[in-house]
């Protein structure tokens, strides 16, 4: 018998999920609610981001508007202090392979909001 899982982490993979859906990352209103306010990134590309340089590109990257959908499995997540959590997960998106690493912190308005994330890619021999 599995232990129910922690409402931060269920929160915080659901909020994940949201970031994934193309209706959100088309609405720059709905995903400024997602974001932290002190929001970084580092991507699979290796790019650093800021909350202000995500919300401008994202109804353009994948998952957007036209591109390719997320493909996210796995989702694990660890409650770091209270307020805090820690999500890693793996995507596919066309063709491509990367572990994700999230941090999700406790907005004092109330929801979890996306701290910082981090892809990093995984090349093919890896996969297996």
């Amino acid at each position: 018998m599995t232990a129910p899982q922690h409402p931060d982490i269920a929160e915080a993979i659901t909020r994940e999920r949201l970031l994934h859906d193309p209706a959100v990352r088309r609405s720059r209103p709905l995903a400024e609610e997602l974001f932290d306010p002190e929001f970084t990134e580092v991507g699979a590309s290796g790019r650093l981001w800021t909350r202000a340089e995500m919300l401008a590109a994202l109804a353009e990257l994948h998952g957007g508007e036209d591109g390719p959908p997320i493909r996210a499995t796995g989702f694990a997540g660890t409650v770091l202090a209270p307020g805090i959590v820690h999500l890693a997960y793996e995507t596919v998106i066309d063709g491509r392979h990367a572990r994700r690493s999230s941090v999700w912190r406790r907005d004092p308005a109330g929801p979890l909001r996306l701290f910082h994330h981090q892809g990093t890619p995984v090349p093919d021999a890896a996969q297996a």
